[in-house]
């Protein structure tokens, strides 16, 4: 009896039953559905779903057309808003990219050439220098170069010139609404699930009323960028302000600051490190928009990405890819490198310009001369079409004869991941009753948590299905989990791995830091040339690109151990094997489901950009709404990527608290 009841006490038999209980509805559900002629056991009754995305549909139609605020409409409001980008925008395009122009269309007469691309490699150099040191500078100058000599320097440029005027007002708004968030607890209380919005949500589900609101163009694409780069701003300001030691703050009130003086003087200087790393944030974010903002007009190099992709050339593809990732290492090391600056030296007053600014001066010089020159030599103004190289006819040569040569070989993996470990979950969790769907996750986040956690969950799960999108979001669980487990089996071993090892580290950091900077897109470009449409080439695809976190936390979590406790269990007579299993990952737990979160996160965001290669999922619903304009359509099934998402951050998070309490309490 004793023994009966520990049984039905101990932690994993509430597992073990749940997933039992799933198992057996699941695969009961459609045989049971047929011999009662009951379809709502598998599908939500249609007459008690929420008609939510018409209602959505129809609020912004009445938003664009009809509203009045009094003084103005909102088209008006949407319209001068668009007007503030458009023209900064403009400028930067034309000093980058396009050179100035007077009139329009045919009429068109150019009246100064954009900055040379001399000019340009000569800027980034003397910032690199300036910024740190001339390792910096040769590594930001060879970037550049790069994109020269490959002939990526015109769609580079117009990529830039949407970076140069998205970080700065992305960064504006994110430090704005930290120092409110300071300020104001209830403020930080308001917006902080909007921010959880925000990052869930798929970038595609808010493109569609950017797209209605704004209109198709590159103000649309920056207005998304802007949406989908400023949350961590946010986030990294308000932390960076209440990081700031309370020592500096009590400093500033004893010298009599007022509170516009105690935040621009006093509290934004001290974290202006902290800052800087949510600058980095802003910028990496905007170089990973550029691809899914070009399908709304942004153009550059997203656009040739996402071009070559509907035409299926590799080559053309990974050569834009390649120079998005070589743009984005320059800008990251850029920014990180004035986070570490240290403060310039008083320069005494009577030194003259050229002293004071040699390389401000020098800059300047190095611009005018190459202008000058470039009127006469057009060699020094762009560079020369005859001196470009490729590789795009090597990838592509190089695609073809592995299909030639090992198509069978990719067609029994891709068949033998089918029929082993696709396929049969896919039908579990299709099988799934939405009733018991929603019960099985608020007692999972319940037995986590507790019944505040599971009421959420299940409450979210309850709008999933009531939204009328349960399969969709089943097949969604299914392919995200799926390709959750294969990235995290592959990940935390090469992090473990790499945590233990520093020339493996190296290796693999450098692998990890390629595959993070790689537009998701490319991705997709030669898994799909290698195993045809479907969803193996999406798990292919959501696995490279979810690979990253679980890599680097597991690394970190290693490394972060307490060298003392390594020493105990060596002392105690443990072997490396015992070591590992007993000490080492126990400790290293938080942060082991922290890349877990991480890793899911990443996956779910790739869902969207898997549509185009087949899945039927909510990402291929939010695809859709795109193409067809549909707003309500589009937001809804948004909101349920990100009510997963949500569901899923919540629980690792707790699990990730009571590991580390266990840890702790141990």
């Amino acid at each position: 009896m004793n023994a009966l009841t520990r049984f039905f006490r101990a932690p994993w038999t509430f597992w073990i039953a749940l997933l039992l209980i799933t198992w057996a509805l699941s695969t009961w559900s459609f045989p049971l559905y047929k011999a009662l002629d009951a379809r709502w056991i598998i599908r939500f009754p249609a007459q008690l779903q929420v008609p939510l995305d018409v209602w959505l549909t129809a609020f912004f139609k009445w938003l664009q057309n009809d509203a009045d605020l009094f003084l103005f409409t909102f088209r008006d409001l949407t319209r001068f808003l668009s007007s503030l980008i458009e023209w900064p925008y403009d400028q930067v395009r034309a000093l980058m990219a396009d050179g100035f122009e007077s009139g329009q269309g045919s009429n068109a007469v150019e009246i100064a050439p954009p900055l040379s691309w001399i000019a340009v490699i000569f800027i980034l150099i003397a910032l690199g220098r300036y910024a740190r040191d001339w390792w910096l500078a040769a590594l930001v100058g060879g970037c550049f170069v790069y994109l020269a000599v490959f002939g990526q320097w015109d769609s580079a440029m117009v990529t830039l010139s949407s970076v140069i005027i998205a970080v700065p007002i992305g960064v504006a708004l994110g430090l704005g609404l930290g120092i409110l968030t300071y300020r104001s607890p209830w403020f930080d209380r308001l917006i902080r699930p909007l921010l959880d919005l925000m990052q869930t949500v798929p970038v595609f589900a808010y493109l569609v009323p950017v797209l209605v609101l704004f209109g198709f163009g590159p103000v649309a694409a920056l207005i998304a960028t802007l949406i989908y780069a400023t949350p961590p701003m946010v986030r990294i300001a308000s932390l960076a302000l209440k990081s700031v030691p309370t020592e500096v703050v009590e400093a500033g009130r004893i010298v009599g600051c007022t509170e516009r003086q105690m935040m621009w003087r006093v509290l934004v200087p001290s974290a202006m490190p902290t800052l800087m790393v949510g600058v980095n944030q802003v910028i990496m974010l905007t170089l990973n928009m550029v691809i899914i903002a070009s399908m709304i007009g942004a153009g550059g190099l997203g656009f040739d990405v996402l071009s070559a992709l509907r035409r299926l050339d590799i080559g053309g593809g990974i050569e834009a890819g390649v120079a998005i990732v070589v743009m984005a290492i320059a800008l990251d090391r850029l920014s990180q490198a004035f986070v570490r600056r240290p403060p310039s030296a008083i320069l005494p007053a009577d030194l003259g310009t050229l002293r004071r600014h040699p390389w401000l001066v020098t800059t300047l010089v190095v611009v005018v001369v190459t202008y000058l020159l470039g009127l006469f030599l057009p060699a020094v103004q762009s560079y020369p079409a005859a001196l470009t190289l490729t590789t795009g006819t090597f990838w592509s040569d190089a695609m073809e004869w592995i299909n030639i040569n090992y198509f069978d070989t990719f067609e029994a993996v891709k068949s033998f991941f089918l029929t082993v470990l696709l396929l049969p979950v896919k039908r579990f969790f299709s099988g799934i009753p939405w009733a018991w769907g929603i019960i099985a996750m608020g007692l999972a986040a319940w037995r986590v948590g507790g019944w505040r956690l599971g009421l959420m969950a299940a409450l979210m799960t309850t709008f999933i299905a009531a939204s009328g999108f349960w399969a969709k979001a089943m097949i969604t669980i299914y392919l995200c989990g799926v390709s959750v487990l294969i990235a995290y089996a592959i990940g935390v071993p090469l992090g473990i791995w790499a945590g233990q090892n520093t020339r493996v580290n190296s290796v693999v950091g450098a692998i990890m830091d390629t595959l993070q900077t790689l537009p998701s897109f490319v991705y997709l470009i030669p898994v799909v040339m290698l195993f045809r449409v479907g969803d193996f080439s999406a798990m292919i695809a959501i696995v490279l690109y979810a690979l990253a976190p679980a890599v680097r936390y597991a690394a970190h979590g290693i490394r972060s151990i307490d060298p003392q406790m390594i020493e105990a269990g060596l002392v105690s007579g443990c072997t490396p094997r015992q070591l590992l299993w007993r000490v080492k990952l126990p400790l290293a737990a938080p942060s082991l489901l922290l890349g877990l979160n991480q890793t899911i996160m990443l996956a779910l965001s790739m869902l969207v950009i898997t549509a185009l290669v087949g899945t039927r999922d909510l990402g291929q619903e939010v695809y859709i709404a795109l193409t067809k304009a549909d707003t309500g359509h589009g937001i809804v099934a948004g909101l349920c990527v990100a009510f997963i998402a949500i569901i899923a951050d919540r629980i690792l998070t707790a699990l990730s608290k009571s590991s580390k309490q266990r840890v702790e309490a141990a």
